[in-house]
């Protein structure tokens, strides 16, 4: 493995899809309700993709550091496992990808805010240097959320509430009627694909003390636990539509749930969990598909 393909394992290009999809969704909602923007959506999303890709520079050096990613772990061998890529490589990714996001986000403010609202910009902003403690805390420092459980939280909050909800103020300015049900079905379905995740690794992780909700859920009762993810994410959806759909092809979306429920089948049957790995594209790309049919509805509606 070259140094440059280290980089771009480190960046994750498969976590992409789910990371945009908050924003695709929440462009959706402001495009059938007339305040989308392009130059807020496309600034939009190169934000999110900054603080997921510096998600995953932090993931690979947390977990490299505290030695969580070993000859157990399953999937393929992260940047710095490898060798290839030391800690200052990663820290010094780490920083520049840090402000390079900080920059942009600053501009999409800008740009939906202007010299009109500093409270709203100074909200943003904050939020945005939030942003970035999280995606370096979910695996580093002592106190690493991802250790303690609290990783399906964040993520709930980070790609659903904020990222959907987030987004569709930077439009519209306001929160509407409905925005905080798409925002928790997003929420729902990247805390599914992160606890999947966590079900493949559950038994490396009980091994070196990281205590995902996997870990300390146990091999049923988180079974149960996605299952409650991904249906109550339908049912979230189903309403949504129901509410504010006048014609049948709107509801087309809930399509990318016929893999998820597929998703929730496979993994009840599972008895190993290194085989579930297959299944992470699966249910991210799912999600993916909810937000790009949802966005391809309003826009030809």
């Amino acid at each position: 493995m070259t140094k440059l393909r280290a980089w771009v394992s480190a960046a994750r290009l498969r976590t992409l899809p789910l990371s945009i999809s908050g924003i695709l969704t929440a462009s959706a909602v402001a495009i059938a309700e007339g305040y989308f923007k392009l130059s807020i959506c496309v600034l939009a999303l190169i934000t999110t993709l900054g603080f997921q890709i510096l998600s995953n520079f932090a993931n690979d050096y947390g977990d490299g550091v505290k030695g969580t990613d070993n000859a157990d772990r399953v999937g393929p061998m992260r940047a710095m496992q490898s060798g290839i890529l030391k800690e200052k490589d990663l820290k010094r990714g780490m920083i520049i990808t840090a402000v390079l996001t900080l920059l942009v986000a600053t501009l999409l403010i800008f740009e939906a805010f202007g010299n009109e609202n500093f409270l709203h910009s100074f909200i943003f902003f904050n939020l945005g240097i939030a942003a970035v403690i999280a995606a370096v805390t979910y695996t580093v420092g002592k106190k690493a959320y991802g250790y303690r459980a609290m990783g399906d939280l964040f993520v709930f909050l980070f790609f659903g509430l904020l990222g959907v909800m987030g987004c569709y103020f930077l439009y519209s300015k306001n929160l509407g009627d409905l925005i905080l049900l798409p925002a928790i079905v997003i929420g729902l379905l990247s805390a599914a694909v992160l606890n999947l995740n966590n079900m493949r690794d559950r038994l490396a992780d009980a091994k070196v003390n990281k205590n995902t909700l996997a870990v300390v859920l146990g091999g049923t009762k988180v079974k149960h636990y996605h299952a409650a993810l991904i249906i109550t994410a339908f049912a979230l959806s189903l309403l949504y539509f129901f509410l504010k759909s006048d014609e049948i092809i709107e509801f087309l979306p809930l399509v990318a749930f016929i893999p998820l429920f597929l998703n929730i089948v496979k993994v009840y049957k599972n008895e190993s969990p290194p085989l579930l790995d297959p299944e992470l594209k699966k249910i991210a790309l799912s999600t993916f598909l909810f937000s790009v049919l949802f966005l391809i509805t309003v826009s030809v509606g």
